[in-house]
């Protein structure tokens, strides 16, 4: 038995698992995002040349990234919330390792619609 293997337990394997950790996290980073999208709207609200400052800033490197991890997040969070609700309300329960891999693939494809729509 490897170290990986004895750290993870067998239920922590599934893809059940999985997708309920991802969908934790990303609504995790969502949740730091929201005081960070008032700041801004505040800047707004106090004038354009505050607002104006700021998105100067957003023209860097690192915030274009961290903008493509908040939109691939969003993605992630709303694909694996459909799911939640076709399992709750469908009684929806075949193959959850290949839905997993569409809403991560579906997430995944929204953040690259993103990069290539802001170059």
């Amino acid at each position: 038995m490897s170290a990986a293997t004895g750290l993870i337990r067998g239920s922590r394997r599934k893809p059940g698992f999985l997708a309920a950790m991802l969908h934790r996290l990303s609504g995790v980073a969502l949740a730091l995002f929201l005081p960070m999208h008032f700041i801004v709207l505040g800047l707004a609200l106090g004038g354009a040349k505050d607002l104006d400052a700021f998105l100067q800033l957003t023209r860097a490197w690192p915030v274009r990234i961290a903008e493509w991890g908040l939109v691939t997040s969003l993605a992630l969070h709303m694909a694996l919330g459909l799911r939640i609700l076709a399992i709750e309300f469908l009684s929806f329960r075949a193959k959850t390792a290949s839905v997993v891999s569409v809403c991560c693939a579906s997430a995944a494809a929204v953040g690259l619609l993103f990069l290539l729509g802001g170059a």
